[in-house]
């Protein structure tokens, strides 16, 4: 895979339906870690990752740790994700470098 990795361009990358169903999916997706929820461990995964030109989600990795538990989770669920719209510079599809809170809270 070639091609430079972009993070500011004219047409942002956005996933199916919008931000609003991109936070839906997560929350229907997040299995909170038996683990995690003993250890009353809560917050906010910061993941970055990269939608390629043809929209797939790759090379997701965490920015911001909160636990490996839910660093794990994160990546999971991240690496889920349908594919997004492209991004696009100039008309042209693009990869682009995407940064993307994943919430952690415990009820």
């Amino acid at each position: 895979v070639s091609g430079q990795i972009y993070s500011v361009v004219d047409q942002m990358p956005e996933y199916p339906g919008g931000m609003k169903e991109c936070m839906k999916f997560m929350a229907e997706q997040i299995k909170y870690p038996a683990e995690a929820v003993q250890k009353k461990v809560q917050g906010r995964v910061i993941v970055q990752f990269v939608v390629d030109k043809d929209g797939s989600v790759m090379d997701a990795k965490v920015v911001r740790s909160i636990d490996p538990l839910l660093d794990k989770e994160a990546l999971r669920v991240i690496n889920l994700m349908p594919k997004w719209k492209p991004g696009k510079n100039q008309g042209e599809a693009v990869r682009i470098k995407y940064t993307i809170p994943v919430m952690f809270k415990l009820k």
